[in-house]
């Protein structure tokens, strides 16, 4: 599976919401809590940047590889979106 590195970040991200949420309803020191608030956006922006990553490898690649240049634009029109979603 191409992207299991990925489900093992999300599953810690997921423990660590988890977590988040005790601390809130713990009413724990604000500042931690954002410390690990931090934490969880660092791990999904890199979580976002493989994905993206393996994308732009196997299905562009194909795109590029088929020689059909109306997939080819609408894989790189499909890419340059992503991209711009990535950097929000």
């Amino acid at each position: 599976m191409k992207f299991t590195k990925e489900i093992a970040r999300l599953r810690r991200v997921e423990g660590q919401a988890r977590g988040v949420i005790r601390m809130l309803e713990d009413e724990r020191y604000c500042v931690d809590i954002m410390h690990q608030i931090a934490a969880m956006e660092a791990a999904l922006r890199a979580t976002r940047a493989r994905v993206l990553a393996i994308h732009a490898q196997d299905c562009v690649q194909e795109a590029i590889e088929s020689g059909d240049k109306e997939t080819q634009r609408a894989k790189f029109a499909e890419l340059a979106a992503l991209f711009g979603k990535a950097g929000r």
